[in-house]
């Protein structure tokens, strides 16, 4: 097939790009700025082509146990929200991360805390990477920074929940969500069938012909046994952070100093850099893709070599603490963010650059 090359929205290409990897099912719940998701779903009627099961729950809390039922029986099931939104489904993601089941939820998020604003933030990050919900958990988080990254983590992010049996997120936010460029779509691939899913995922729920039933939960009465649990969830953990640390390194060969940025904040920060190289001033981008596992070891490695590191989020210093603990106080590390759905423009962030580290 031709490589298609097509002008759209971060939403609607995450909704395209689930329909074309072959998702078994969407459950969500309209809120701005993320709704294009499901009404791109909508418009597309996979259900006629696919035979993909697409649903408007009558909540964010009815549609996560709906991804936990579906994601039980092994099949590839997704939701989809923005931040109060997926406050509401932290209690399913907690039983579906104790449950070790693969799926998607995908959080284009906006301003807080409360209703906040539906303009953009990155407010949602300790939620996502410390553990919205209760227990000792975690979910695998990838940050795109394009409508591109948007449609091609949707296959990526799929693929290593079914790999390491854990839900994964797309933390997004507003700007990303929203804004169009060009993007390539996934190559369309049929659903898996059911002899294919029960070969991949003899775990599952698919109906108990010829071997001991399969039990999905996250319930365990015996202490011990559930210590047991938890300290097996903690060595996956350990694994995935082993394995599948992502990130993007852009002119910090020479670099002596270093923006820390991910998403639409990482768009603006390049911009920056570029200015500030202008001025003969060595800046270098860190991007971290995946948030968790957040790529403390290669931040620390280039850090070595670096005077200061500015952290630029839309939020009021997050991801900062995750940069402080990987480079251990070793160098200088401020924070540059705005808040209530304002996005900084790069002159902003050369800025507080000067400001805050180099003329410090």
């Amino acid at each position: 097939m031709a490589e298609e090359i097509v002008l759209m929205k971060g939403n609607e290409a995450i909704a395209h790009a689930a329909i074309r990897i072959g998702v078994d099912g969407y459950f969500g719940y309209p809120i701005t700025p993320q709704s294009e998701v499901l009404e791109t779903l909508a418009e597309q009627k996979p259900w006629e082509t696919t035979g993909m099961v697409v649903l408007q729950a009558e909540s964010e809390v009815a549609a996560i146990n709906m991804v936990y039922g579906g994601a039980g029986s092994g099949k590839m099931v997704m939701t989809s929200s923005s931040s109060p939104g997926v406050s509401l489904k932290q209690e399913g993601i907690s039983y579906i991360a104790g449950a070790e089941l693969p799926c998607l939820i995908v959080n284009v998020m906006r301003g807080g805390p409360g209703l906040g604003t539906i303009q953009p933030s990155q407010a949602d990050y300790f939620q996502t990477t410390k553990g919205g919900g209760h227990g000792d958990y975690h979910l695998i988080a990838l940050a795109p920074a394009s409508v591109q990254e948007m449609a091609d983590f949707v296959g990526l992010a799929f693929e290593l929940a079914f790999k390491y049996r854990n839900p994964a997120m797309i933390l997004a936010d507003g700007v990303i969500g929203q804004m169009m460029e060009k993007v390539v779509l996934p190559a369309p691939r049929p659903r898996r069938t059911e002899e294919e899913i029960i070969a991949q995922c003899p775990w599952a729920a698919t109906g108990c012909k010829g071997r001991k039933p399969n039990i999905i939960t996250s319930l365990e009465l015996d202490p011990a046994v559930m210590e047991k649990r938890n300290l097996h969830l903690q060595e996956k953990y350990a694994e995935i952070e082993a394995n599948e640390v992502r990130y993007e390194e852009i002119d910090c060969e020479d670099a002596e100093y270093l923006i820390v940025a991910f998403g639409s904040c990482a768009r603006i920060a390049q911009k920056s850099m570029e200015h500030a190289r202008e001025e003969e001033i060595k800046v270098g981008l860190f991007r971290p893709i995946t948030l968790w596992p957040f790529p403390s070891k290669p931040l620390a490695e280039r850090a070595k070599n670096i005077k200061g590191i500015l952290v630029v989020e839309l939020n009021s210093g997050q991801m900062i603490e995750d940069v402080e603990l990987a480079v251990k106080c070793s160098i200088p590390v401020e924070h540059f963010g705005r808040l209530g759905g304002i996005v900084p423009d790069p002159d902003e962030v050369i800025d507080a650059l000067k400001e805050k580290i180099i003329n410090k």
